[in-house]
């Protein structure tokens, strides 16, 4: 019942930036508040050719948390808007390292961005938007 669409991707020379937005929409929404993705934790995997997923960012239900992993820690950041019920990740010096698929995923429920790290806590996942970055 609920969709994540990514979009942002795009192709970009090193050192560039990029922002990712991963929009949430529902059918139904009469029965729910029109901020009702704040009730969901969400994260930002990534995945190349031959290589397996990975973590990029999670961000807590309440926004208040944030999980980076080692790399690409400092060049990325997760944040939330509420009320447009999306989650962004803005991408800086970009390397051509981070070239890959990137997907977004949500669950509902509380706890730890570092608890929400983990491919297997999520339930919902978009179809991901493409990032190719030139050297």
């Amino acid at each position: 019942q609920v969709q994540l669409v990514e979009s942002g991707g795009g192709l970009v020379q090193a050192g560039g930036s990029l922002r990712l937005s991963c929009a949430a929409s529902r059918r139904t929404v009469s029965n729910y508040a029109m901020d009702w993705f704040r009730n969901y934790a969400v994260g930002w995997f990534r995945q190349s050719p031959g290589k397996e997923r990975e973590i990029v960012a999670s961000i807590s239900a309440s926004g208040e948390d944030t999980y980076y992993p080692h790399s690409p820690k400092g060049r990325f950041t997760i944040s939330r808007d509420n009320a447009k019920n999306t989650v962004y990740l803005d991408m800086n010096n970009l390397k051509p390292e981070d070239t890959a698929v990137y997907v977004c995923a949500a669950k509902l429920g509380t706890g730890s961005a570092t608890y929400f790290s983990t491919g297997r806590r999520y339930d919902i996942w978009g179809q991901g938007t493409q990032v190719t970055v030139s050297s």
